[in-house]
């Protein structure tokens, strides 16, 4: 390869991923068992920049286009589902750096392997104090908070007089809180059926007190610092295109498996699988599936791109496009893990194969809000009625 392949593959995060790959394979069942992403693979993961690929360039990151991202969050999660889903992770929890002070955003992501973890919102309050707020609470779900440095706490705000903070919306407003993470205490709760690797687990903080410069609020985007259409979709929007990336990235590799099993097997009294008309039929059914909702999704995302403001955020209309295809491409890759499941008979029921800690893997995904059947009902709704009350937010 000459000097100009080499710069186009270190800029282009998808080959980035692909070069990073055989490195994960390797360590997967070790991944599974210790709930941990040993070196070298992590800090080749952090020399590939692969949790920087939504931070803004303003602090160090690439800042990508979100196919691009999807692509690259595909073919992690092709080798090990919980590494694509920490790796998406840290690079959604990025998207708050365009709403802090720069300063604060260079301390954290100015350490080459600076990086966030943090639990869904719940219903802890952070007290407004001078020059900040004091926080105490537990937090659960925090996925790559093993290889975090820096922890969020999201969190409504309490004013000195008591009263809630309110957004522009009139809502009120959830704030996320940085903290160094030895200001957090563990809870060691990631014992699941699936997604093993990723010790998504909980911590605890305790009156803690986080200065103004480190906290900010996600809601709003047009609060923030950096501007462009990446940050005009919606921080909800980018996390559901980081899991459908897991979901096509798991459903990739188990349709891999499939295929070289079917090469292989020869069920007891019938000829190979790869010779069975039914299996061929519903294996191209399955790729033409699989490939349709990637497509579908590529479409929504560069359509939405090229119309997107540089300071204004996406629309109604545009929230609920992405919404449908990140929902649309995750249950078809539900539905392929599925086929692949029963396809492969008794050949995915032994632990150890390629099929079974994927198969888990896409359960365990399914789960997750972003997988949710109701959003097919609320972007229909969206379709028929509009969002008169401005309340989707995607």
């Amino acid at each position: 390869m000459n000097d100009v392949g080499l710069s186009a593959r270190k800029s282009d995060p998808i080959a980035r991923a692909r070069d990073v790959g055989p490195a994960i394979a390797l360590v997967a069942d070790e991944i599974e068992r210790t709930q941990e992403i040993p070196e070298p693979v992590l800090t080749a993961m952090h020399q590939a920049k692969l949790f920087r690929m939504l931070l803004p360039r303003s602090v160090g990151g690439d800042q990508v286009e979100p196919w691009v991202y999807l692509r690259a969050i595909e073919e992690i999660s092709r080798y090990d589902g919980s590494v694509g889903w920490n790796t998406f992770v840290a690079n959604s929890s990025s998207i708050i750096a365009p709403y802090i002070p720069v300063e604060a955003a260079r301390t954290i992501y100015g350490n080459p392997r600076g990086l966030i973890s943090w639990g869904p919102p719940n219903h802890h309050r952070a007290i407004a104090a001078p020059g900040g707020y004091r926080i105490t609470g537990e937090w659960h779900f925090s996925s790559g908070y093993r290889q975090a440095n820096w922890i969020g706490a999201h969190a409504q705000v309490v004013e000195p007089d008591g009263s809630l903070r309110l957004n522009r919306f009139g809502r009120p407003t959830v704030r996320t809180l940085l903290m160094p993470k030895e200001k957090t205490v563990p809870i060691h709760d990631w014992n699941t059926l699936g997604m093993r690797g990723t010790a998504s687990e909980g911590y605890a903080v305790k009156d803690v007190f986080v200065p103004e410069e480190f906290s900010g609020t996600r809601e709003d985007p047009t609060l923030r610092r950096d501007r462009g259409p990446l940050y005009a979709f919606t921080t909800q929007g980018l996390y559901a295109v980081g899991v459908s990336g897991v979901a096509l990235g798991i459903a990739r590799a188990l349709l891999d498996a499939f295929i070289e099993l079917a090469l292989e097997k020869a069920p007891r009294n019938l000829g190979r699988l790869a010779d069975s008309p039914v299996v061929q039929s519903d294996l191209a059914r399955r790729e033409a599936d699989l490939g349709a909702a990637r497509a579908y999704l590529v479409e929504i995302l560069k359509e939405i791109w090229e119309q997107a403001d540089d300071i204004e955020p996406i629309g109604s209309a545009e929230r609920a496009r992405l919404r449908l295809g990140c929902t649309q491409a995750i249950h078809v890759a539900e539905k392929t893990a599925n086929w692949v499941y029963k396809a492969a008979g008794t050949s995915a029921i032994f632990i150890g194969t390629p099929f079974e800690r994927r198969f888990r893997d896409m359960h365990t995904l399914s789960q997750q809000i972003q997988a949710r059947e109701a959003h097919f009902e609320t972007v229909g709704r969206v379709m028929l009625n509009g969002d008169p009350e401005g309340t989707f937010l995607g």
